[in-house]
């Protein structure tokens, strides 16, 4: 069974860091996808960054591009995101996401399973 685990999640002042962890498992393929996306209270869930397997490719979303990081451990299948500069308006459940595209896209219909969310909330 593919398998995704978001860790990593909690609770920093603004300015402050975390490093959020998905740690995927259950499939073999060499070309997916990996994303993260955030969802706030009475908000729509939206896409906040994204990684391929293949070539390595990077997606941000403009509110956070320069702030945060996506990096992949192939080794460890895991995928992680450094999150720098944190601001109140990033608090919000964090989650990873699969999709075999194999190149980066942030459109949730392309992400076929999904970990369970990680909480970060971001005091001012």
């Amino acid at each position: 069974d593919v398998q995704l685990q978001a860790s990593g999640g909690g609770l920093v002042q603004a300015g402050g860091s975390l490093r959020l962890s998905c740690t995927f498992s259950g499939f073999t393929f060499d070309d997916y996808s990996i994303g993260w996306y955030r969802q706030a209270p009475g908000k729509e869930r939206e896409g906040v960054s994204c990684i391929s397997s293949g070539d390595g490719s990077t997606y941000y979303i403009d509110s956070v591009q320069g702030r945060f990081t996506i990096s992949s451990d192939h080794a460890k299948n895991t995928v992680r995101l450094q999150m720098n500069i944190l601001k109140p308006e990033d608090t919000a459940v964090y989650y990873c996401a699969v999709s075999w595209r194999g190149r980066v896209t942030m459109t949730s219909n392309d992400y076929v399973y999904w970990g369970q969310g990680t909480q970060v909330t971001v005091s001012s």
